[in-house]
């Protein structure tokens, strides 16, 4: 099963990596647009604690939306790497002038602020990256198992927040995904032509 995973990522990052400079621009205004008329549909236009990431090989861009965000007053937070636990993220709050330093991927994040960190069950929406997603909702991530293993508790806990929400091309979807026992499925992905919900 981990062969056939392997070659799904393979394939639909080198799809997604394919995209023009244009179709990356547009489907950035378009997911900013999606997200936005999600977050009025389900919020009640309260300000809310957000999590999301910041765009890294051929993922959906969300710079538009995180600026989009910050000027509505929403408080943003990053994913960093655990500095005890290095398999699992903390969430930490992310503003214009946070300090960044790039992480063991190379992917920037706020540096480690132990005053700055959100629980988990204090967020209200946690935007999720991904490589492939299917019919179902099942989610195929890079491979590293973050999301998986930091989501775990929650998932078996049946909680109510955040509500996660995988951000994709439409390039990404397909029909079925192997999965496994510790995937955590998603109810809802956002991608720049369509909101599916489970």
């Amino acid at each position: 099963m981990s062969n056939k995973r392997a070659m799904i990522r393979q394939s639909i990052r080198n799809a997604r990596n394919s995209l023009s400079l244009s179709q990356q621009k547009s489907a950035a205004e378009a997911l900013k647009v999606n997200f936005t008329q999600h977050l009025n549909s389900t919020n009640n236009s309260k300000k809310a604690h957000i999590a999301l990431y910041l765009s890294n090989d051929g993922e959906l861009d969300t710079s538009l939306l995180i600026n989009e965000l910050w000027d509505k007053g929403h408080a943003l937070y990053l994913p960093v790497i655990h500095p005890f636990n290095g398999a699992n993220l903390l969430f930490q709050r992310y503003e214009k002038n946070s300090p960044m330093k790039a992480n063991r991927y190379g992917i920037l994040e706020p540096k480690l602020n132990c005053t700055q960190i959100c629980p988990l069950p204090m967020l209200d929406y946690l935007l999720m990256p991904l490589v492939a997603f299917d019919n179902q909702g099942n989610r195929l991530g890079m491979g590293g198992g973050f999301y998986d293993r930091t989501l775990a508790r929650l998932h078996q806990q049946h909680w109510q927040k955040p509500q996660l929400i995988g951000l994709a091309h439409d390039c990404q979807k397909v029909a079925s995904l192997p999965i496994e026992s510790w995937d955590v499925p998603l109810k809802t992905i956002i991608t720049p032509n369509k909101t599916y919900s489970w």
